[in-house]
């Protein structure tokens, strides 16, 4: 059977107008995890990433750092929910350029701020009670991460890393141990900046292994590698 790693995205720039770049940290992250990678194997013979900027440079790093240049495969299932328009749904207030981030910066903690309303913006999104409100729907979006799932689980490729989010990490996990698809977003919450999932890959049926790792960042000793934003 083959082997899926699924590789959450180095830190993204919270506190920037542009989320969607690798901070310093998520760059560090990155490297580590490819210079790990290198040494513990196996390496990959095709890389698979979504369709974001820190998507893509999360791969960049970490490959460079792992020596390798396997093909790429574009995938738009691996795409991550868009937390713009699920927030301003919920509070249309915060739709606004900006209007997001000042918000949050009135809190003592932006970051639990943050957090708080992103969980209530999907608990309304997921419920699908809305759904003519989104133009992805949350049905729509756990379809279109199964169907990545299923082409790469169709892939002849017998390693592949894949370089997502965690929404469709998430859903997937949530897929392969048959939760209630409306909690899957519960096991995004303790996802770390590229953490590792490691899923084996079959033709009819795929086994979740292991979720969630960081060993990259644990073996530097540096408390301030582990990030969950």
């Amino acid at each position: 059977m083959a082997e899926l790693l699924l590789i959450r995205h180095g830190q993204a720039s919270f506190s920037a107008e542009d989320y969607d770049q690798l901070s310093p940290v998520g760059e560090r992250q990155s490297v580590l995890l490819g210079e790990w990678l290198a040494e513990c194997g196996p390496m990959p013979e095709q890389i698979a990433i979504g369709p974001r900027v820190r998507h893509r440079d999360t791969a960049e790093h970490c490959l460079r750092a792992a020596g390798v240049s396997p093909p790429s495969l574009l995938l738009q299932g691996l795409d991550e929910v868009d937390h713009h328009e699920l927030l301003a749904r919920l509070r249309p207030d915060l739709a606004a350029p900006g209007a997001l981030r000042a918000a949050v910066k009135q809190s003592d903690d932006p970051h639990r701020a943050f957090q708080r309303l992103f969980v209530e913006a999907l608990d309304r999104w997921s419920s699908g009670e809305y759904d003519a409100e989104y133009s992805c729907s949350w049905a729509t979006f756990r379809t279109n991460v199964l169907a990545a799932l299923q082409t790469l689980a169709e892939h002849p490729a017998r390693t592949i890393w894949a370089f997502t989010s965690g929404g469709p990490i998430a859903v997937i996990a949530s897929a392969l141990l048959d939760t209630p698809p409306a909690q899957a977003f519960r096991l995004s919450w303790p996802l770390v900046n590229t953490g590792v999932t490691r899923v084996r890959l079959g033709s009819r049926t795929s086994t979740l292994v292991t979720y969630n790792a960081w060993p990259h960042l644990e073996r530097t000793g540096e408390a301030g590698l582990m990030t969950l934003r």
